[in-house]
């Protein structure tokens, strides 16, 4: 009996990851549109890496390899510039933003990675809403699966509803 906890935590870690990928995929998907729309040149490739990598800079899970760690250093003033424009852009996104960058935070501190530092980038960013509560395990999870559903993204290996 005294293992459960420690059982139900290291399941769960795993789960709420997942849910974090779905948030930054949805993500991924709304930032390259955008940028799409407002490239004149309407090149997709560099407009997919730079949603990616705004979208690292967001989540603090830059990529070092190559080409992406030379991509994102030669457009640095572009991925900020981006990440500022998010609070206005994506105004509709800042509830699953807010959520998944404090639920990153949480597992991190289960697992002893300080990550504040992200935290504090996006709430001087505007993207967090302070008057959100933590996320429960069970209502991020269902967020996750609602806007997994509206943008027809497969998300059936979440915990079912309930279990969280």
């Amino acid at each position: 009996m005294g293992s459960e906890p420690v059982e139900m935590e290291s399941k769960l870690i795993p789960i709420m990851r997942e849910g974090i990928d779905v948030i930054k995929m949805i993500f991924f998907k709304q930032v390259k549109e955008y940028l799409l729309a407002n490239d004149p040149a309407g090149d997709i490739a560099y407009c997919s890496r730079l949603a990616g990598s705004v979208i690292n800079a967001l989540f603090g899970t830059e990529n070092p390899a190559e080409p992406f760690a030379s991509f994102a250093e030669a457009n640095r003033d572009r991925i900020d510039r981006e990440l500022e424009n998010i609070p206005l852009a994506f105004e509709e996104m800042r509830i699953p933003l807010s959520d998944s960058l404090r639920v990153q935070f949480l597992c991190d501190s289960m697992e002893d990675i300080d990550s504040s530092a992200i935290l504090v980038r996006a709430d001087k960013l505007g993207i967090l809403l302070h008057d959100r509560p933590v996320p429960l395990p069970k209502n991020f999870l269902e967020l996750v699966r609602r806007l997994g559903k509206s943008h027809n993204l497969l998300i059936e290996n979440l915990m079912p509803p309930g279990k969280a």
